[in-house]
């Protein structure tokens, strides 16, 4: 008989893809055909050279993959064996075409070790996850998720699992993510460089000033609780009314803090780690709380168009904020080290997860589920 409800485990499979994708072909630019007579390309050569760091970073970043292939299969009702065959397939096919296309770029390295290392990442997941189902964690999960969490709630129990991760990359209104107007105007000014027909909006997008002096207090404060409070109501909008919301909120804020912390001691040094943590950030996360409980007996529909709300004025405030004049120097220090492909998933997931989440609080307003 096929589970009923939705499982987070197929989104949070898709963006680990998309992630993986954007890892072995970053930054996508100088595309040109291999050199090799035939097919020869489709070969691939063992590295001459071995490194500590990328062979564990090999293996340990397809262990997730091939336990979330697993796990969606077992929760979409296949038996145990084609779950574990596709839990280490699919995972293996993705890292062997992701491979051959490297050799279509300079400065990538295609590698037959890479492909039998995250092959054999996917096999781990794969073998953890189902010794996980074994042991019935995976029926105590779903039997939890049963009380806490209504039907069809995969979806936003992917974006709260992804919202740390958007925090690691440093924002412009602590935990305000999303896209400031200065990156998005130069990726606009670049984008429409070469549109002739566009000559008028590219002019007017450039006449838009970039913001230059910080937020005044108040509106900082108000960004700050609102980026606090938009996990909150997201949280709210899968979660029947009662106690377990209390339980969200201080996961949402200990969870927050604890992640922007190691963030600020990642890009700025350890001895940097709370310097963050100004009263500005501690007003506005007391307000969030304040509020948080304040609705935590609405009910999950209104919880969710209180959540789009937010988001929307979060969004605003984000793109208003100037960019810290500090964050240049940590980035050209990620750029010349090992960190700066997790340093891009982690910027693209915070620039994107506000507008996946205003996605699914619409869909969840739109539509009649409990």
């Amino acid at each position: 008989m096929r589970a009923q409800g939705t499982s987070s485990a197929v989104p949070l499979a898709w963006v680990l893809v998309g992630l993986m994708v954007y890892a072995s072909l970053y930054p996508f630019v100088g595309w040109r055909w291999p050199g090799g007579e035939g097919w020869s390309w489709l070969v691939l050569p063992m590295p001459p050279w071995r490194d500590r760091f990328d062979m564990w970073a090999n293996l340990l970043g397809y262990v997730p993959l091939g336990a979330l292939v697993y796990a969606a299969a077992v929760r979409s009702a296949w038996r145990p064996l084609p779950g574990a065959l596709w839990a280490v397939l699919l995972p293996s096919a993705l890292s062997y075409s992701l491979e051959v296309t490297q050799q279509f770029l300079p400065g990538r390295y295609p590698s037959l070790l890479d492909w039998m290392l995250n092959s054999a990442g996917a096999a781990l997941g794969m073998v953890l996850a189902g010794l996980a189902q074994s042991l019935a964690w995976v029926d105590h999960w779903q039997a939890a998720r049963e009380r806490w969490f209504i039907q069809r709630s995969g979806g936003a129990l992917a974006l709260m699992a992804l919202w740390p991760v958007g925090l690691l990359f440093p924002t412009p209104l602590p935990f305000g993510l999303g896209p400031g107007w200065e990156g998005l105007q130069a990726a606009l000014l670049q984008g429409l460089a070469d549109v002739s027909w566009a000559e008028s909006v590219r002019s007017a997008v450039a006449d838009v000033p970039v913001p230059a002096q910080r937020l005044p207090l108040l509106l900082e404060g108000l960004g700050v609780a609102l980026g606090l409070l938009v996990p909150c109501l997201l949280a709210y909008s899968v979660t029947p009314p009662s106690w377990r919301r209390l339980v969200m909120v201080l996961g949402a804020l200990g969870l927050g803090f604890g992640t922007a912390t190691l963030s600020a001691a990642m890009n700025f040094g350890p001895e940097h780690a709370l310097a963050w943590i100004a009263p500005v950030v501690v007003r506005g996360a007391s307000v969030a709380a304040a509020v948080a409980l304040v609705l935590v007996w609405v009910n999950q529909r209104l919880a969710a168009t209180l959540g789009l709300l937010a988001l929307a004025i979060m969004l605003a405030l984000v793109a208003q904020a100037p960019a810290d004049p500090y964050f240049a120097q940590s980035l050209q220090a990620w750029e010349q080290g090992r960190f700066i492909r997790f340093h891009g998933l982690a910027r693209w997931v915070g620039l994107l997860w506000p507008w996946a989440c205003a996605a699914w609080l619409l869909a969840r307003i739109a539509t009649r589920w409990r």
